[in-house]
This record gives structure tokens, C-alpha cells and sequence, in this order.
């Protein structure tokens, strides 16, 4: 399972665990074994985006290609840092294009508690809890 570790950006440090900071974390699962080759190098890109995006604290990459599955975590200054990241490109026509090709995902939200970058154990807890809540919104559906 390949991983990218938590990387922080130079000058992201002071924002780490002041009010209003947001941590992320996400997990795709693909249709199709043909499309994770694809998707692992969008994610990539995407992942340099992200740690030159203003307002980013840090971010990790997990991929289990086996499971057509990826996971990401990052942590921001705040929701607005966040929100102008995933706007950018290649985040948002790598979304678009993948969009339909899913066959789950899952993201999740919440405000660190300290200045410790995010925790995967906890990471995963809270995408497993979200995909729980919205399969039972959606009548046992999960995407």
C-alpha cells in the first residue's frame, strides 16, 4: 500500500490548532481496475496542488491500488483555504472526470483538537461513521 506521509509546507506550522482550522479526510473507491492507474497519477498531481494551495497546513496520501481504493487527509487554516483549493485545477477536472467512475466515497470533517497533524486511525473511524450515516440517508445506498 503505497504512502505518502504527512508533508507540511514550509510556513504552514503557525496555523496548525488555532480556532477555526479544519481537518479533512476523504476516501474514492474506483469501478474499474483500469482506471487506478489513471486516478493514482491525478491523485498525485493533486496532491502537489494541494501542499502549494494557500491556507494548507499539511497533507498525506494513502492508495491500495489492489482495492481500487485511495484515501486522503489534510488539514487547513480553514474551510474558505479548503473550499478555494478544491476549485483548482487539477483537483476539480480530475473530480469531474472521475466523478462517474466511483463506486463509493466518503469525506469527512472536523477541527483538530491540538496541533498534532491528523491521525489515520482516526481518519478512517470518521470516513467509516460517514459513509454509515449516508447510506442510511439513502436507503442502504452508498453513492
Amino acid at each position: 500500500m503505497p504512502t505518502l506521509p504527512w508533508t507540511t509546507p514550509a510556513g504552514a506550522g503557525p496555523h496548525r490548532g488555532a480556532p477555526g482550522t479544519l481537518a479533512m479526510a476523504s476516501r474514492f473507491e474506483l469501478e474499474r481496475w483500469r482506471d487506478v492507474p489513471g486516478f493514482f497519477i491525478s491523485a498525485l498531481r493533486i496532491r502537489d496542488q494541494m501542499l502549494q494551495s494557500p491556507g494548507v497546513i499539511g497533507v498525506s496520501l494513502v492508495a491500495r491500488p489492489l482495492r481500487r481504493t485511495f484515501f486522503t487527509l489534510s488539514a487547513w487554516r480553514d474551510r474558505a483555504a479548503l473550499n478555494a483549493a478544491v476549485a483548482g485545477q487539477p483537483h476539480a477536472a480530475t473530480m469531474a472526470r472521475y466523478r462517474t467512475r466511483m463506486a463509493d466515497s466518503a469525506f469527512t470533517f472536523w477541527e483538530p483538537a491540538d496541533d498534532s497533524p491528523p491521525d489515520w486511525r482516526d481518519a478512517v473511524a470518521r470516513l467509516d461513521e460517514a459513509a454509515e450515516i449516508r447510506a442510511a440517508a439513502d436507503g442502504g445506498r452508498t453513492l
